[in-house]
């Protein structure tokens, strides 16, 4: 493993790995010991008791953070006719049909989302070598196929942020930067957890969410005291 360098290993000695903080103790602390030059983004992490070798244990699906992300998501569409417009009057940065797919299909990934209408989807489906490895195949458990395009740009411009399972049963989401006031990175935290919840697949026994941590991108994580939800 790679030695850390100084100023995590100082960021590190302020965190007290022998506790969990509760929420607001935990946002707060990683917010006072990051030391990036950059907005940082602030990152949560679930370990769950779950078993991703079973399809009804894997967790997918996509939100909107009531506070937003702090990022501008670089959005395209695969659409024809008024779903095509409808696209494009919600603000898509990119619309089209076979010339946006063999755009892609000559190297351009320059975005961060794709929707597609369920009608586009044989055409996309070719794209999975390119969009695949990169997460950004269209999926209907994201809400990125479907035939409400306006909706789901709006979404994926206001804030939309999507989680999946791991192997080990692990789930990243952002809930934003280190610009973002305390109580705006707790609420989107929260907001997150009563998400991950609500999804506990019916089949798990004992405790679902094993442990939480958070952490901005070069900063060691802080447990997250589950109780102080």
């Amino acid at each position: 493993m790679a030695k850390k360098g100084k100023k995590y290993q100082d960021a590190l000695k302020q965190v007290d790995k022998t506790k969990a903080y509760s929420v607001e103790d935990a946002v707060a602390l990683v917010k006072d010991i990051d030391f990036a030059k950059f907005d940082a983004t602030v990152e949560i992490a679930f370990k769950l008791n779950l078993d991703t070798k079973q399809a009804d244990q894997q967790l997918r699906g996509a939100m909107v953070l009531p506070n937003g992300t702090g990022k501008t998501q670089r959005v395209i569409v695969f659409a024809r006719g008024d779903q095509a417009q409808a696209a494009k009057d919600a603000g898509a940065d990119e619309v089209g049909d076979d010339d946006l797919v063999q755009k892609i299909s000559d190297g351009w990934l320059d975005f961060d989302v794709a929707i597609a209408t369920p009608d586009m989807m044989a055409k996309v489906g070719r794209l999975g070598r390119q969009l695949g490895p990169k997460g950004l195949m269209p999926n209907p458990k994201t809400g990125t196929v479907t035939m409400n395009v306006a909706q789901a740009v709006k979404d994926a411009k206001g804030g939309q942020v999507t989680y999946r399972t791991d192997r080990d049963g692990n789930v990243h989401v952002q809930i934003g930067k280190v610009s973002f006031s305390a109580d705006q990175l707790v609420g989107n935290f929260k907001a997150i957890e009563d998400v991950i919840v609500r999804a506990r697949p019916a089949a798990v026994r004992g405790t679902y969410v094993q442990h939480l941590s958070v952490a901005s991108t070069f900063g060691p994580s802080v447990a997250v005291d589950l109780a102080s939800f």
